[in-house]
């Protein structure tokens, strides 16, 4: 085993030092206000903005749990454990970027308070600052943070206690870089981030399937078994296939299978994908210059993100079956890491590891950005000092990093699988996607049903894993069923929002939907025509992007006849999106 050279050192230690200097050089731009730290003059074209949020979510942590999901869930049809959130990502796009966009606020949890009134609403927002700042930013972290522990392990031959004080020193270090840029200044980080990523894991690609052990695709075909390639689940064991030596994985579960497609991607809030467009997501959106801007940044990502970043991870994981049988199930993730110490040569080695170290710190910091707007904007300027000074915004802006800092670094040694502690979140947060949906599109809606939307999932989590001791999907399905039942419930119990306040929301943000007592107190009978063409939209554009990813797939699996039926499907969805997205105008530069 070669180890790294000293150009690989160079390369590592290069990065980091333009890294610190574009913190250093946009320190200023973020410096006159909260507004200008954290949303950066709204000024991002399309492209910045949305290749910003493909670097986020290009995490270090992302090929190893994809490695995982290849290995542990059945091949290939693993990944629907996130491909089902394409269909909450294009709503976002299509039915909710728009509204962001003219909701204007510095972070998605001001919406509470435009959107709800009284002491609910204030007591929602406060306590999802300290929940998702810091408790969800911390597990967030921590799993990106075991990634990283993974790569110094396998590169530098360190025991799991001495990774996790190097990880720690990583962290800081992003911490001082993060805290002196501004959100353009991350911004700029991402955009490198994204070439060096897509360009190293593309040759890693390249570098594994030429290995003789693997022998290229037809090898892959040749060596695993059909069930693994398959882009569907099916019953069959993985192992059924005859892979010498690999350890027994099981395949998808049709349940699980059902719980991704039918229920997931609407049900449930996860960090990115929140089928209401919130978080990290909602923050890019309000960067852009235009309404036009955010609707094209957040359709690119979902493409880019979803049809080409994961092929090279997932042919590595595949490759890892068969070059790695001897690892067990937790250890799977540690396949795709091996794979670059063994099959990339000195340099190219150094410069994946460089780009691991992009993901891991842009990643981070983006984390670390979002959180802290929390519990500076909806914590500290809302509760505590109303009037505070800049000066005090930066102190507490600080030490708000430091603070999800320290929370990180304390679960992550409690962390030994990155795909559980994925599920951890999205039984958390089951239930409560619906409530963050119809907040836009029906005035009953009140902070009273989405705080039991977010508290209840918390509790059947520990009934349903702990007392029940269901698993997933039933305790999934569980959850999403009594979380509905109770916001719903809770919701009809409580008084409607203030007119006044909804009156104002809808005049600032003029949403589309079930209106009608606000629109009769403020004298508006005109309804929107526009629901049905953006449904048209939304299908299509759904379509279209599995229809890519699938023809992507069966290129590189040379599987001519279904690339060609592919091809027809992407044509067919791309002409209904074009003629809908053009009858509505959903493109036009409007604000």
């Amino acid at each position: 085993m070669e180890s790294l050279t000293v150009w690989d050192y160079g390369i590592i230690v290069g990065y980091l030092m333009v890294m610190l200097s574009i913190g250093l050089f946009y320190r200023k731009t973020g410096s006159s206000s909260i507004e200008a730290f954290f949303i950066s003059g709204k000024n991002f074209p399309w492209w910045l903005a949305g290749v910003s949020l493909i670097a986020t979510t290009f995490a270090a942590d992302t090929p190893l749990a994809i490695t995982e999901l290849v290995n542990n869930k059945g091949g290939i049809a693993g990944n629907w454990m996130w491909w089902n959130f394409l269909a909450g990502g294009m709503l976002t796009t299509f039915f909710f970027s728009k509204l962001w966009y003219r909701a204007d606020l510095v972070t998605d949890l001001e919406l509470v308070e435009l959107r709800y009134s009284g002491k609910g609403a204030a007591f929602l927002r406060g306590f999802r600052s300290v929940y998702l700042g810091v408790f969800m930013n911390a597990l967030v972290i921590g799993w990106v943070n075991i990634a990283l522990v993974a790569i110094l392990q396998v590169f530098f031959d360190l025991t799991p206690q001495q990774a996790l004080y190097y990880s720690a020193g990583a962290m800081v270090f992003t911490v001082l870089y993060s805290s002196l840029a501004s959100a353009l200044g991350l911004a700029v980080t991402d955009f490198i981030q994204f070439f060096v990523a897509m360009i190293t894991t593309v040759t890693l690609m390249l570098h594994v399937l030429d290995a003789p052990e693997v022998g290229g695709i037809e090898g892959l075909k040749e060596k695993l078994p059909e069930s693994a390639l398959g882009f569907f689940p099916t019953l069959q064991d993985l192992s059924s296939g005859g892979v010498s030596g690999a350890a027994k994985t099981v395949a998808l579960s049709i349940g699980s299978f059902l719980a991704y497609i039918g229920v997931m991607w609407w049900a449930s809030w996860y960090p990115g994908n929140d089928p209401g467009g919130g978080g990290y997501v909602a923050q890019r959106i309000r960067r852009t210059k235009n309404q036009q801007h955010a609707i094209a940044a957040t359709l690119f990502f979902q493409v880019v993100n979803y049809c080409f970043r994961p092929w090279p991870w997932i042919i590595v994981g595949l490759s890892a079956i068969i070059l790695y049988p001897q690892l067990g199930v937790d250890d799977k993730k540690l396949g795709y890491v091996m794979a670059m110490r063994d099959y990339l040569p000195n340099g190219l080695k150094g410069l994946l590891i460089t780009a691991f170290f992009i993901a891991y710190m842009n990643t981070v910091s983006s984390q670390l950005n979002w959180g802290t707007s929390y519990l500076v904007h909806d914590l500290y300027k809302r509760f505590i000092n109303p009037i505070a000074t800049p000066k005090q915004i930066g102190w507490v802006t600080r030490l708000s990093f430091a603070v999800i800092m320290i929370a990180a670094l304390a679960v992550s040694p409690f962390i030994t699988s990155i795909e559980k502690v994925w599920f951890l979140v999205l039984e958390c947060g089951a239930g409560l996607g619906l409530v963050l949906i119809l907040r836009w599109y029906w005035w009953r809606i009140n902070a009273w049903a989405e705080l039991t939307a977010v508290v209840v999932p918390l509790v059947m989590y520990i009934v349903s894993n702990y007392v029940l001791g269901w698993e997933f999907p039933n305790s999934f399905f569980l959850t999403v069923g009594v979380t509905t039942i109770s916001w719903i419930t809770v919701m009809y119990l409580t008084k409607p929002v203030n007119m006044e306040v909804l009156q104002k929301f809808y005049n600032k943000v003029k949403p589309d939907g079930a209106w009608d007592p606000v629109q009769q107190s403020l004298n508006i009978s005109e309804r929107s025509e526009n629901i049905v063409p953006l449904l048209l939209c939304w299908i299509s554009s759904v379509t279209m992007t599995y229809g890519i990813l699938f023809l992507i797939g069966y290129l590189i699996f040379r599987q001519w006849n279904d690339a060609f039926v592919m091809t027809s499907m992407i044509s067919g969805s791309f002409v209904i999106l074009a003629y809908n997205s053009r009858k509505i105008k959903i493109f036009a530069n409007k604000n």
